[in-house]
């Protein structure tokens, strides 16, 4: 199917682009920049600009609408929740008038847009499934009114359109979101409860938001409110509890809820409100939650307390072509940005293999660094792992894995890295490090991009 994807360069986009696309549909991405979005991305995903949008509808069979303001950044002031309002009410009902002007028999057959649970409200220990009342306050005015412009359109009901508004709880992914936030502070042993910890945390990891909304584009009975949480809500001191053990670290600093108020404002409220949702639809339909327990979404975000990094790009060329390439050690140095002085000066076979082990030299923020690197694994046309043996962390591990996909090769790096003096090292070269490693795989997608056009 054709599938037209608003918020296509977001967080959650992104993941769902990638998953779409490797189910065999064709995806129409939605940005303020298609061209910069075309290069930047990491799959061969055509994008047109928002006033492009009207013209594309005829010829799409589903649209999913994940575009908004950012909520959780910066104070609300009168300004902010006007552009977080507008960009959600009126944006949808933009895409919505947008259809309703095609002529009869053209565009989407149907609209799948993302709520939040904010809709709820504050409410305590109250359980709550899709068919509990709308709650009070900011963000559950902007759900009802963002959810009423698509599940309440005469304009798309006229015309058959199947409507689903899928309400998300709070994201955990490693990318961004909640974590991206909470991480540094519970790496560095500052993290802990909000207030006493009571309030109730209706989450949900990533990937198996992207599986429910991929699962609503070929599932014709997911329609009208469906609750995009796990299974096992948790109140805010489980949470904490959860993270720090999973970081291998304390959490036992609270956060004052006044303390809160007085930094953020009618903000903090994102964070203070006790939800717990459940996803009454999803466990009608059968679905299966990957990670229904905070425990094991922690475990595949942060594994074994590592810092993770995964990154995805498909070429147009076949597997023996670039499973090659990345068989000579020296070609790593053409996909290592210039300003790391990255060479290799050693290796202990002819070949790659099993135990080889490859000496590199190399200068982070000018220092001259040594590096050994060892193959744990050497599946040819399949995968490879090196693990650091010497050098700059506590712990390196890199698996690259290579997959047939339409037509040409999906290539995947999974990394997980410890810094050198563990809390110390956290606070003080956590997140430059994380910047560094995502500039570098910046540089070597673009690379890649050139070397296999």
């Amino acid at each position: 199917m054709r599938v037209l994807l608003t918020g296509a360069t977001g967080m959650i986009g992104r993941k769902l682009a990638g998953k779409l696309w490797s189910d065999g549909h064709e995806v129409l991405g939605v940005s303020r920049d298609p061209d910069g979005a075309e290069r930047e991305f990491p799959y061969p995903i055509r994008f047109i600009s928002w006033d492009q949008r009207a013209d594309s509808l005829k010829d799409v069979d589903i649209v999913i609408h994940l575009a908004g303001e950012p909520v959780a950044e910066g104070r609300w002031t009168a300004g902010r929740k006007k552009s977080i309002r507008d960009s959600r009410v009126k944006g949808t009902r933009g895409l919505v008038d947008a259809i309703a002007a095609l002529p009869a028999g053209q565009g989407p057959k149907a609209v799948i847009s993302a709520s939040a649970i904010g809709f709820y409200g504050d409410r305590g220990d109250e359980e709550l499934g899709e068919r509990s009342a709308m709650g009070a306050g900011f963000l559950a005015e902007v759900c009802r009114d963002w959810e009423l412009e698509v599940l309440k359109s005469s304009k798309l009901a006229e015309r058959g359109v199947r409507v689903a508004a899928v309400r998300i709880g709070v994201v955990l992914a490693r990318e961004g979101g909640a974590l991206a936030r909470l991480t540094p502070l519970f790496r560095a042993g500052l993290g802990g409860p909000v207030g006493n910890g009571s309030q109730w945390m209706s989450w949900i990891h990533v990937d198996d938001l992207v599986s429910i909304l991929a699962r609503a584009v070929s599932d014709e009975s997911m329609e009208g409110v469906v609750n995009a949480v796990a299974p096992e809500p948790v109140t805010n001191a489980q949470f904490t509890r959860a993270l720090g053990k999973a970081l291998g670290k304390p959490a036992f600093l609270p956060a004052p809820r006044a303390a809160l108020r007085l930094a953020f404002g009618e903000m903090a409220s994102v964070v203070l409100a006790s939800q717990k949702v459940r996803p009454r639809v999803l466990e009608e339909l059968g679905f299966e939650f990957a990670h229904p327990s905070i425990e094991s979404a922690f475990e595949e975000l942060f594994p074994g307390g590592d810092e993770a990094f995964v990154a995805e790009q498909w070429v147009p060329h076949g597997i023996g072509q670039v499973f090659k390439f990345f068989s000579d050690a020296r070609n790593l140095e053409a996909l290592t940005p210039p300003w790391l002085g990255f060479r290799m000066t050693a290796m202990s076979t002819g070949e790659i293999a099993d135990a080889t082990l490859i000496d590199y030299r190399l200068r982070i923020h000018g220092m001259p660094v040594s590096w050994r690197s060892r193959i744990e694994e050497w599946v040819p046309g399949e995968r490879f792992v090196d693990s650091q043996v010497s050098g700059p962390y506590s712990r390196w591990h890199h698996t690259h894995t290579f997959e047939a996909a339409q037509g040409g090769t999906l290539i995947r790096d999974r990394v997980l890295y410890r810094l050198p003096l563990g809390a110390l090292g956290s606070a003080m070269m956590g997140g430059k490090v994380r910047r560094d490693v995502s500039e570098i795989f910046k540089f070597r997608r673009s690379k890649i991009r050139e070397l296999f056009r």
